[in-house]
């Protein structure tokens, strides 16, 4: 790891393994409930190892059985104003996770509520523990789910399938999230982390100028009419065609071997 990272922090875990960085939210006691410090200490995790080239992936997950983060802390949810709907703190910190340049895995480890639902919405891919439950309940706080969960879940899932969970503030099951493409992955408990890191091991022996470039056109794509998407497609494709990795991924197909790419 790099000088930049911070060794400890008071509300998360952090560590790295075979060039993937493990981010554990670590307030189990309030369910991993996102206050403004972890909010915070996400942020700087998540800019050292973007800048950290032995870290090529991430995976977000929750501490103890019970919680992958229950949402806003409502005691500090309470005291917000209008300054605070303005900054949209969250809503900017889950933007930059949606836009984080390496892969991003959210293993949802049990209740996934509210602003934590919304996170894990913002990384790339989700699965979830078989006891995991997941849901937007913040109608019946008075407010709406504010840090990106009108807009994101409606991309997963659809409208309808988006309003009603809102509305109501239903809680979907894993089954049933996994049935509605909120979640890709569902597996028991004990095989989760193990699953996510199968998952990102099998990403990081892809051409990572490939991956980046597909989260990339996935991304914008989804936010553009498909005549522009199919144009980025088409304009990262040209890119690619030029690099190294790509000859090194055909040289090693026509070779029936593993390609060693180097991201160049």
């Amino acid at each position: 790891m790099t000088e930049q990272q911070p060794r400890t922090f008071d509300t998360i875990r952090i560590e790295v393994t075979a060039q993937v960085g493990m981010l554990t939210l670590h307030r189990p006691d309030q369910r991993n409930a996102l206050t403004a410090t972890m909010q915070a200490e996400i942020s700087q995790a998540l800019d050292a190892w973007a800048a950290d080239d032995a870290v090529r992936g991430v995976i977000i997950t929750g501490s103890g059985p019970k919680a992958f983060a229950a949402g806003a802390d409502i005691s500090e949810l309470a005291a917000w104003n209008t300054a605070d709907g303005l900054a949209a703190t969250m809503q900017k910190l889950f933007d930059r996770i949606q836009d984080f340049p390496k892969p991003t895995i959210a293993a949802l480890n049990g209740v996934a509520m509210g602003g934590g639902l919304e996170l894990a919405m913002s990384c790339d891919i989700r699965i979830a523990a078989d006891s995991a439950s997941m849901g937007l309940p913040e109608v019946g706080l008075g407010v709406l789910p504010g840090a990106g969960g009108t807009q994101r879940l409606s991309r997963l899932v659809g409208a309808g399938r988006a309003l009603e969970m809102i509305l109501t503030g239903r809680a979907l099951t894993a089954e049933e999230a996994e049935r509605y493409g909120l979640v890709t992955t569902v597996v028991p408990a004990a095989e989760l982390l193990p699953t996510a890191a199968e998952i990102m091991a099998t990403i990081l022996a892809k051409g990572p100028l490939a991956v980046r470039l597909a989260k990339l056109v996935v991304g914008q794509g989804a936010d553009t009419d498909q005549r522009t998407g199919l144009l980025l497609e088409q304009l990262a494709q040209m890119l690619l065609y030029t690099t190294e990795d790509k000859a090194e991924g055909a040289a090693a197909f026509l070779a029936k071997r593993a390609p060693e790419f180097d991201g160049r």
